[in-house]
């Protein structure tokens, strides 16, 4: 057992937290933002994402160019990792039992104001996509909630063994951490350059590298592409400019929006605010009105464009250029636009004006000199060529066009209390092996690289009490599948599975990874029969008893055996949801 800081788990603040480390739920992660950068030490921890410097796809990587890396790194998650956000790989609890964990430490009303699950609506947004109806919520009774568990890099790369997943799998936190470890593990990118941002709906990455990059659940977002009008840069754009930031986590610490105290490095913060800024702002010029167009749909309506073909003026509308944008490799930008002409069947072009549309040449020539202009010079220039639509229209798009080229991020004010922690000392030049001792010597005076150990499931250097009770307790999917067998039956299906933990060494899965993978070591396989029957039997009294490999479950007179390959010799016996752990002796 431990002897680490903060493990006075008669206090049950304590214990949720670092029970809290194994499930890792939004909800949990919002209430102790602590436990969000354990998550990406962890992942740094695992040979999984160490493995990835021996694929062929990384060769010679630390030769390559900041983007490169970038891109290769991309490109492998995209290819090996899809998202996941349905309702039934972690199942369902609700806000009522959520509160009762909680709330003897943590204000409900405040939650409300800031979790969306739990009645915020902040802007607009959440009232134009419905938040239950959006998640598949709506059928359900109000009091539901999702558990959105996020995974380490095991449980993500485990989704291949279930139904329907032919790669690896996870929610956006997750993403964002993998990002985070893949960074600075594969990248090479220093740890002090990537920091984590979460939303009431969603989290990222910003890496502040040249003009930085903004990554957004597999994919990867350049300032040049937060600007170029995409569909994939407006899904990026959508939780900076619609949502509150809540967490901002980093290897100094974390800042959040409710809390006084922040344990970041306050100079690191104050860089990441200064550089998040320059990224989310650009200058107005011919090219970024055009990605405005491309934006936002409704405008474009309202111009056409004057073209010489075969020798003639020729007009077409500029929303039929922007739909031949959807099977060409060329766009309505000038650079390639006239590639892009060149590929338009001719009967989409008018001889003479086109009557009511803005002639798009005329906007252009305003940034003729190749200077950016001012939304006041600009709209000054662009009136004499709009007369032939509304003031309101015209207030509407220079209101958008406004949001468009500049985003104010909502993060949490520096006027918090910043106070130092022990953190650990990780260099990109340092080895798996290094990078794991350095976090084991720090577990009794860092809490962060304590709880990284949890988030691990170091199970030999931890103690098993707060993973007993996230297994007992918040694994609801494996029940809800059997639900209706007799412990026979059951027990007769789990010792069917393949007898392979998803963890290498010492470390231990959930039972709901056991099931969700359908694989497990014999410990997993009686935690997750023994979560059954105390979800059946709340009254239940339980005996497990871990003996290097054999493993014995005792229920009602009946004794349940499994084969284990972790070494452990532990004594357990659950009695309904209270706990007592031993060494066998």
């Amino acid at each position: 057992m431990a002897s680490g800081i903060m493990t006075d788990f008669s206090d049950k603040k304590v214990l949720e937290k670092y029970s809290s480390a194994f499930t890792l739920s939004d909800m949990e992660v919002f209430i102790f933002p602590e436990l969000f950068y354990p998550l990406v030490l962890a992942n740094i921890m695992s040979p999984i994402i160490w493995s990835w410097r021996d694929d062929p796809w990384f060769k010679d990587i630390e030769k390559k160019s900041f983007n490169c890396k970038v891109n290769r790194i991309k490109q492998y998650i995209i290819q090996n990792y899809v998202f996941n956000l349905d309702l039934s790989t972690w199942g369902l609890t609700t806000k009522s039992r959520e509160i009762a964990r909680f709330s003897d430490f943590f204000d409900m009303d405040l939650l409300r104001q800031s979790n969306a699950l739990f009645g915020y609506e902040g802007d607009k947004y959440y009232f134009d996509i419905d938040i239950r109806k959006h998640f598949g919520l709506d059928k359900f009774n109000s009091d539901v909630i999702p558990y959105w568990k996020t995974e380490t890099v095991e449980a993500m790369t485990a989704f291949r063994y279930k139904d329907n997943f032919s790669t690896g799998a996870g929610e956006c936190v997750s993403l964002s951490a993998l990002y985070a470890a893949a960074m600075f593990v594969v990248g090479k990118i220093p740890l002090e350059k990537i920091f984590l941002i979460a939303t009431p709906l969603h989290s990222q990455d910003f890496i502040i590298e040249k003009e930085g990059i903004i990554t957004n659940n597999r994919r990867i977002v350049t300032r040049n592409m937060w600007f170029n009008g995409t569909s994939l840069s407006e899904k990026a754009r959508r939780a900076l400019e619609n949502e509150r930031v809540t967490i901002v986590t980093h290897i100094s610490g974390f800042i959040h929006v409710l809390y006084e105290t922040a344990t970041i490095d306050r100079e690191a913060y104050n860089k990441f605010e200064l550089k998040l800024r320059e990224f989310l702002v650009t200058e107005l010029t011919d090219l970024i009105f055009i990605n405005f167009l491309r934006f936002k749909s409704k405008y474009k309506t309202l111009f056409q464009f004057r073209c010489e073909c075969s020798g003639k003026q020729r007009y077409i509308l500029l929303e039929k250029m922007f739909e031949y944008e959807h099977t060409s490799k060329y766009n309505v930008s000038p650079e390639t636009r006239e590639l892009l002409i060149n590929e338009i069947e001719g009967d989409e072009f008018h001889l003479s004006p086109i009557p009511g549309k803005i002639m798009l040449n005329d906007i252009e020539e305003i940034f003729s000199d190749g200077k950016p202009r001012s939304l006041t010079e600009f709209r000054e220039e662009f009136m004499k060529s709009a007369g032939c639509i509304s003031e309101n229209l015209v207030n509407e798009l220079f209101h958008d066009l406004q949001d468009f080229i500049y985003t104010e991020p909502r993060i949490p004010e520096n006027n918090k209390k910043f106070i130092n922690t022990e953190i650990p000392d990780i260099s990109i030049s340092d080895t798996r092996e290094k990078i794991t001792e350095t976090i084991n010597s720090l577990r009794n005076i860092s809490e962060v690289a304590h709880l990284a150990l949890y988030v691990y499931r170091q199970m030999d250097r931890i103690d098993w009490l707060p993973y007993i009770k996230s297994a007992i307790e918040r694994n609801p999917v494996c029940f809800t599948d059997m639900n209706g067998k007799s412990i026979g039956e059951i027990n007769e299906i789990v010792n069917g599975l393949d007898n392979e933990s998803i963890y290498d060494g010492k470390r231990l899965a959930l039972p709901d990874e056991v099931w969700n993978f359908r694989r497990g070591d014999g410990i997993e396989k009686a935690l997750l029969l023994a979560d059954i029957i105390v979800q059946k039997d709340s009254a239940a009294e339980l005996d497990l008893e871990i003996g290097k490999e054999r493993v014995s479950l005792r229920y009602n007179g009946d004794e349940f055996l499994f084969r284990s390959e972790k070494d452990f010799e532990k004594k357990i016996c659950i009695s309904g949801y209270k706990y007592e752990i031993s060494d066998l002796t």
